[in-house]
């Protein structure tokens, strides 16, 4: 399994927004237990993934929305 970046610029800026409205959502409590967990537990994954360009399941199915470069 390849571990480079998988992600393209527009799929990183949109798991990152959602990424920051879900904390935010969480934050001001928007969502109650249990779900509160669930939503902290996704908004890190998104987070993580937007930053880092990398998503463990796009990489497992072969999956890329990266841009080739000539």
């Amino acid at each position: 399994m390849k571990f480079g970046r998988n992600e393209g610029t527009s799929d990183r800026i949109i798991r990152i927004v959602a990424g920051i409205v879900l904390a935010a959502a969480a934050v001001v409590g928007a969502v109650s237990a249990p779900w509160l967990y669930v939503v902290w537990v996704v908004a890190a994954i998104l987070l993580v993934t937007g930053i880092v360009g990398f998503c463990p399941l796009y990489a497992l199915f072969g999956f890329s929305t990266k841009t080739a470069r000539r």
